[in-house]
């Protein structure tokens, strides 16, 4: 049971936003901030007012059934009605929980995700170039821009490592839960006698942080200039436009050479490294939260094996919640990554559920 007051004030905050909106002087940043919190609240006040109600009725029915003088007929009636009540009340219960779990500030931001390729050589290069398109395509199915920050292609096909940027509507909350290590077993093109061979990837998703998010001081920066590199090392730019950046204190170094600018090099290094501060903040937070609950799902251990991908058996299966989805081509055209992501994420909330303190 959800305490009255909390579930009054819901109601009494959501009625007051009603009015503060419908003033015509109203500023144009109050309107802004405001009108996030009324269309949060929207989503849920139907079921606060539904709880509160139903509260009521439970309490009237329970006097008539506590009432000696109740016929038979009506005692039936009022018996019947007390178990559509409960029902009634436990699914507002279950809608407001999840309304009053702690929100993760970080769900609306944009993200960036880093793909490496792992252990297997040429075939983890290839599959970490399968995983970038998979997320591409999950991005074109839901709206989002993907900019390539920084790539190192492999000399045999695929990606060493790509770096990207994903811009939309809350795309870490449906990306943050692929950081990990991602296994691919297939036969590759290269062997002749049909062996399985396995290969991994690891991908970070990271929050894209703002400078409002975190605050990098020049002093406790080390900024180095050098010539761009190729393949095989070999020199792609006659000028020293690489830039590579070291935070002091954290010891978080970043490597940008993708724009033959040294300027916009710079420029997407600190992006990186913004993030990668704010990510390193989160975590810390988050390890201290870890020590009062045990989640599954949430742990963010970039060194954990979350998923294999089998190729011939044409299944994909998330190690986590132990979901096997026998749809690995639709999988990797972001068709079926939806439901797969959904169900991590039902999963993570109930955790969370089992853990809130109302």
């Amino acid at each position: 049971m959800i305490p009255i007051d909390k579930v009054e004030n819901i109601v009494s905050r959501f009625n007051e936003l009603e009015n503060i909106l419908a003033k015509p002087d109203l500023k144009k940043d109050e309107f802004v901030s405001n009108s996030k919190e009324y269309s949060n609240l929207n989503d849920i006040i139907s079921y606060a007012k539904d709880y509160l109600k139903v509260l009521e009725d439970l309490k009237s029915t329970k006097n008539i059934l506590e009432d000696k003088s109740t016929d038979k007929e009506f005692y039936e009636m009022a018996e019947k009605e007390l178990k559509d009540l409960k029902q009634q009340e436990e699914d507002c219960v279950k809608r407001l929980k999840v309304f009053l779990l702690p929100k993760d500030e970080a769900d609306e931001k944009n993200a960036i995700i880093e793909i490496r390729a792992g252990t297997g050589g040429m075939e983890a290069a290839l599959f970490a170039a399968d995983l970038f398109n998979m997320y591409q395509k999950v991005a074109v199915l839901n709206g989002w821009k993907v900019e390539i920050i920084n790539l190192s292609n492999s000399e045999g096909g695929g990606y060493k490592e790509i770096i990207a940027s994903i811009v939309g509507r809350n795309v870490f909350s449906k990306l943050k839960f692929e950081s990990g290590v991602h296994r691919v077993q297939r036969v590759p093109d290269t062997e002749t006698q049909g062996r399985i061979h396995t290969s991994a990837a690891t991908v970070a998703v990271l929050p894209e942080a703002e400078e409002v998010d975190v605050k990098i001081n020049d002093a406790d920066l080390r900024i180095d200039v050098f010539r761009s590199s190729g393949p095989g090392g070999q020199s792609v730019n006659t000028t020293d436009s690489a830039v590579r950046v070291t935070h002091i204190p954290s010891g978080i170094v970043v490597s940008q050479q993708d724009e033959k600018s040294q300027h916009k090099n710079k420029a997407k290094a600190l992006k990186i490294l913004r993030s990668k501060l704010y990510d390193l903040q989160r975590s810390q937070q988050e390890s201290e939260r870890a020590k009062a609950r045990k989640s599954q799902i949430g742990t963010g251990d970039r060194s954990e094996r979350i998923r294999t991908y089998n190729f011939p058996q044409g299944r994909v299966t998330d190690h986590r919640i132990n979901m096997t989805l026998y749809k690995l081509t639709d999988f990797l055209a972001g068709d079926a990554f939806k439901e797969l992501s959904d169900a991590i994420q039902i999963q993570f909330q109930e955790e969370q559920l089992e853990n809130l303190k109302i």
